[in-house]
């Protein structure tokens, strides 16, 4: 620039030599004298080698003006100096520097025109810019000019027109900001009477109003003055709508409506109100659990406030987590009854707005609140299923954090009951299946059922090997659904009765048991009604002194053989007793009495035979339906452990009264295949062979052991060996007819079992009755055959048969005193029947497999005596008959039982001693029922009357060939 301004001052250009004149000091040294342009002329120029020198220049030397040349040259001098090589140098750098000097020249004359073009340029422009400095000063004498003869007055007569106007409308201003600045009060005062709406609507028309006054410095500051208002109203109508969350108030939820519909914020009011209501669950179950803590722990320096609820939930002792629990779940109603009672208030409001007739505008606020509506439905029926999963995940936390193992059952049905009872708010709320509840309440039944399943199971062979087998009395009447434990089947009002059944059933009974929630809309809670249901009721099951009246225990002693002693309704029509019909026709009186001989049930009417043990069992079965209607997801854990109760009793009552080495390594067939695999099944799954012997750990680990008890054991108060009782018979009666009961009762619940039993575990059940229930009458025959083949001397009989001769030659008139001897044993059979009868009734079912086990014996004797016989004739068979005979005329008159059993089986084997020897042989192949010393001895009796000797080998060959499969 400074070259520029020197140029600017000169009135001609200059030749380049005076031009030179003007150049910096530092140009001067870098552009070349006069002289040595000359020389530099003079010289002969090779481009060439010129380029060469110049390229043989160091680097440094083109770095920057800076550079001390001089001191970079002499750093390079070698410590020695030597003249020659310095003055060679020197000419080295003139050389450079020549050439370089002559490019510098070179390139200034190359440029020259360029140079004188330019300076031209600046010449024109000076010319121009003189010109320009006179045509402004002329335009500012004449602007001088103008405003001189312009009137002064006239301007200023507007100037004051203007400034009147504008006062006047600043005065109006003035007016209005003073109404402005009073609406402060007022909305003071609006707040505090909770009018929400009123409020905003002054306020944003304050707002609108200060809007056009901006420009004035004091209502820029009402302006945000009313704008902080207007945050500090959303900041109160957002503590409005969080109260709702509790306790919700049509009227109070309307004005809170109303006002965030005037903001425009409906949006944003009901996701604010959807993190209250999260907030008000959170806030609740922490307050609930932390005041029973709290009171619990007494003066502890525990800082519970500052715990998780999770930790806070593991310091609920037991005594106080029923109640903790109830009120958990009471303040959540109210949480979710709430939030029920919000969505009813937006579906009733949707209802009522009506369609306004189509303007543009009306037609643009209505699409807008049409968006609205829809994002609030959408967004409150999201929220549903948010709540309740928290609700879920609350209870869940407060279950989990108790070891409920040790709880009363009581206790633990009350806490069951709570739980399916918020499972039903749960349906109701959401139609969920709260399978996070669900859950946790099955992994803590899971964990108390085993444990109290196994207590049970103790507890009952403690009964069972204390048990008397006395008789338990009861009244005649006497069903299941008269004990508590059963009182759930019959409640229409169960906690396991969902609102899906619910619905599902007619209109009628839907009207009659409405929702929770319409119960409970406008006063109390589903769960204050759980507890102190069955406190004031009673049971009445038990007969007073093991009768039901004064007039039956003055029968009980009364002589058989009168009519007072059959109840009216025996003299009217005999009551079948296993099927309890009626025949259509009455009976005669002979056979009533026929029938008072077999069945001894004519005391204590026709009450259930059941003991206190069998009682229990039935209790406790009831009590584990109560578990498993209440929680059907252990369902099947509850049926298998009911099944194990009934197993273990069936088990005890064959193993103290049915299990005998006699019949079973005789093979008598008394056990049937089924009732064989169920007894092996039981011992195998259920029974624990190990606790009382030496070898344990020989079947299995520890662990396996665990779910199986000991065998129990007969008490030693009940004796079986005493023949004056029919060994025990009164207490095999009651022990195998209380098992009957027990499973006639069983048939009874399996519906309701089936019913409750996951459809892929029906089968299980299934199976159990058909292989376990309904052999339990098969152990009537095991347990009475003992007695019938004690009650009989049938040892005696074949002595006093061996001592007959039965090769007679005449026919006899008169049976052997054989015969008598054994009715006398049916006699005194028969009368201790009589005199057990006293003691337990024994029904018909019973006595008929006694009198057919003892006939069954006693003709099966009569055979083995027959078979006894070395010699034989005719007349012997003749008087094998007419012994027969007359034992079955006698027999005939002591028992109804028809007919006899066997009695083919005598009258077969007496008959075959007339067949031929090809009758024999055919008899042999066809009667496999009798013995091969029975058969053998059948033919050896017939040698020599009408078989011989051939004949004799040659059936004994084939009843060998007969033996030999059986060996």
């Amino acid at each position: 620039m400074q070259k520029i301004k020197s140029l600017m001052g000169r009135q001609g250009p200059k030749s380049p030599q005076e031009s030179m004149t003007d150049l910096s000091p530092v140009e001067k040294m870098r552009i070349p004298s006069k002289e040595e342009l000359r020389e530099l002329r003079e010289q002969p120029t090779d481009p060439l080698e010129e380029q060469e020198i110049i390229d043989s220049i160091e680097d440094v030397y083109f770095s920057n003006d800076s550079f001390d040349m001089v001191q970079h040259e002499l750093q390079k001098l070698p410590p020695e100096l030597s003249l020659l090589e310095l003055e060679e140098y020197r000419d080295k750098l003139k050389r450079q520097q020549a050439a370089v000097s002559k490019k510098v020249a070179d390139l200034i004359l190359e440029k020259q025109p360029s140079y004188v073009k330019e300076l031209e340029r600046v010449t024109a422009l000076q010319t121009n810019l003189q010109l320009a400095s006179v045509i402004c000063t002329n335009a500012r004498r004449q602007l001088r000019v103008s405003k001189e003869g312009f009137t002064e007055a006239s301007l200023g007569l507007l100037a004051n027109q203007r400034r009147r106007h504008l006062l006047t409308g600043l005065l109006k201003s003035l007016r209005t900001i003073k109404t402005l600045q009073r609406t402060d009060v007022r909305l003071s005062e609006m707040l505090e009477e909770e009018d929400y709406p009123g409020a905003i609507q002054l306020c944003l028309e304050c707002q609108k109003a200060a809007s056009t006054f901006k420009h004035y410095s004091c209502i820029s500051e009402l302006n945000s003055k009313l704008q902080d208002t207007l945050e500090q109203i959303e900041e109160q109508l957002d503590v409005a709508l969080s109260k709702t969350c509790k306790h919700f108030d049509v009227a109070h939820y309307t004005k809170v409506q109303l006002a965030y519909t005037l903001l425009g914020k409906t949006q944003t009011a009901m996701d604010q109100l959807h993190m209250h209501f999260t907030q008000a669950i959170h806030n609740t179950v922490f307050q609930v659990v932390l005041g029973y803590v709290e009171l619990c722990a007494g003066n502890a320096d525990t800082k519970f406030q500052k715990m998780q609820y999770r930790d806070l939930c593991t310091h609920i002792t037991l005594d106080s987590y029923i109640p903790c629990l109830t009120d958990l779940c009471k303040a959540l109603w109210e949480v979710m009854l709430s939030y029920h009672c919000t969505m009813q208030w937006h579906e009733e409001h949707d209802k009522q707005e009506t369609t306004p007739t189509s303007d543009d505008p009306a037609a643009a606020e209505r699409d807008k609140s049409v968006v609205d509506r829809s994002y609030v439905k959408k967004k409150l029926e999201h929220g549903l299923t948010r709540i309740w999963q928290d609700v879920q995940l609350k209870v869940k936390a407060y279950i989990l954090g108790t070891d409920m193992s040790n709880f009363k059952y009581d206790d633990f049905i009350v806490v069951l009951d709570v739980i399916s009872r918020l499972m039903q708010v749960g349906e109701e709320f959401c139609n969920s299946r709260s399978e996070v509840l669900q859950e946790s309440i099955k992994r803590q039944s899971v964990n108390y059922f085993k444990n109290y399943h196994r207590a049970r199971l103790e507890e009952l062979r403690m009964f069972l090997e204390n048990e008397t087998w006395e008789l338990c009395p009861v009244k005649s009447n006497f069903n299941i659904s008269q004990l508590h434990e059963f009182n759930f089947m019959a409640q229409c009002r169960s906690p396991s009765i969902s609102p899906s059944r619910q619905a599902s059933s007619s209109s009628s009974q839907t009207q009659e048991n409405p929702s929770l929630f319409q119960q409970f809309l406008q006063d109390g809670n589903p769960f204050e009604m759980h507890i102190e249901q069955n406190e004031e009721e009673t049971e009445d099951v038990l007969a007073s002194n093991g009768y039901e009246s004064d007039e039956l225990e003055k029968n009980v002693y009364q002589d058989y053989d009168s009519d007072s002693d059959v109840p009216e309704e025996l003299k009217q029509d005999y009551i079948d007793e296993q099927t309890g019909d009626a025949p259509l026709k009455s009976v005669s009186r002979e056979t009533i009495r026929s029938k008072k001989r077999s069945d001894y049930n004519l005391n204590k009417s026709n009450a259930p035979i059941l003991t206190n043990t069998t009682l229990n069992v039935i209790r406790l079965v009831g009590k584990y339906m109560q578990m498993m209607n209440i929680l059907k997801p252990i369902a099947f854990d509850v049926i298998h452990c009911v099944s194990q109760l009934f197993d273990y009793y069936l088990y005890a009552v064959y193993t103290f009264f049915g299990r005998n080495d006699m019949y079973e390594s005789s093979g008598v067939g008394l056990i049937s295949s089924r009732l064989r695999t169920t007894l092996n099944r039981i011992q195998e799954s259920l029974i624990d062979m190990e606790s009382g012997g030496e070898n344990v750990g020989v079947h299995g680990p520890v662990e396996d052991r665990k779910e199986k008890v000991p065998s129990p054991h007969l008490s030693q108060m009940v004796v079986l060996t005493n023949s004056g009782t029919l060994y025990g018979l009164a207490q095999r009666v009651v022990a195998t007819e209380s098992l009957v009961f027990l499973a006639e009762q069983f048939e009874s619940l399996q519906s309701h079992l089936d019913m409750m039993m996951p459809a892929a575990k029906k089968p299980f059940l299934q199976q159990f009755y058909s292989q376990t229930v309904s052999t339990a009458s098969e152990l009537r025959k095991p347990i009475y055959w003992i007695v019938a083949a004690k009650a009989i001397d049938y040892e005696q009989m074949l002595l006093l048969m061996a001592g007959v001769k039965w090769d007679i030659r005449d026919i006899m008139s008169q049976h052997n005193v054989y015969v008598d001897v054994l009715l006398k044993e049916f006699e005194l059979f028969n009368k201790r029947m009589g005199d057990v009868s006293r003691i337990v009734r024994i029904p018909l079912p019973v006595s008929n497999v006694l009198w057919e086990h003892c006939i069954r014996l006693a003709n099966r004797t009569l055979v083995e005596g027959y078979a006894n016989v070395k010699k034989c004739s005719n007349e012997g068979r003749a008087l094998m008959q007419l012994d027969f005979q007359q034992f079955l005329m006698k027999l005939e008159k002591l028992t109804d039982l028809r007919p006899i059993p066997d009695k083919e089986f005598v009258e077969t084997y007496i008959k075959a001693y007339y067949l031929t020897e090809n009758d024999m042989e055919q008899f042999i192949k066809n009667h496999r029922e009798y013995s091969m010393k029975q058969l053998a001895n059948l033919v050896n009796v017939c040698l020599g009357s009408h078989i011989n000797k051939k004949a004799r080998q040659k059936l004994l060959a084939a009843i060998d060939d007969i033996d030999r499969p059986r060996r």
